[in-house]
């Protein structure tokens, strides 16, 4: 069993289709949702959390993207200056998730994408504006 994160963006018309539910039933895929911003009528957002098999999670995506919601792996969404960072730690602080740490030995800076809810806490923590997320 695998975990991925997903940033699923959902067209004006899907809000009466049980997607998520035939992830669970037909492609036995375990779900998360870590955030959402839903606009009825209009279109929504999911932050996602899959967990399964690699084949299940292949076909699940598969499935979404029939029913045209895009599918978007989280990382590809997170963009992270790394090489311009201080190591100040500000973000460090704001980071509930723990995607962000910072310590011994070489207390530089580290990101784990894997971690990240797009909480987008960072962005504001950061004095050189070195994080960009986009959620939509």
């Amino acid at each position: 069993m695998i975990k991925r994160r997903f940033i699923l963006n959902f067209p004006p018309d899907s809000g009466d289709k049980p997607l998520s539910y035939h992830l669970v039933r037909d492609y036995d895929i375990r779900i998360n949702i870590l955030k959402a911003e839903v606009f009825p009528g209009k279109r929504g957002s999911l932050l996602l959390e899959m967990q399964g098999t690699a084949a299940n999670i292949e076909a699940g995506i598969s499935y979404l993207t029939r029913h045209e919601v895009v599918c978007e792996p989280l990382e590809k969404r997170i963009r992270f200056q790394h090489e311009k960072c201080i190591n100040c730690g500000n973000c460090t602080a704001v980071c509930f998730a723990g995607a962000l740490t910072i310590g011994p030995p070489d207390w530089e800076l580290q990101f784990d994408k894997s971690l990240c809810v797009v909480c987008e806490l960072c962005v504001t923590a950061c004095p050189l504006k070195l994080f960009e997320i986009n959620f939509q």
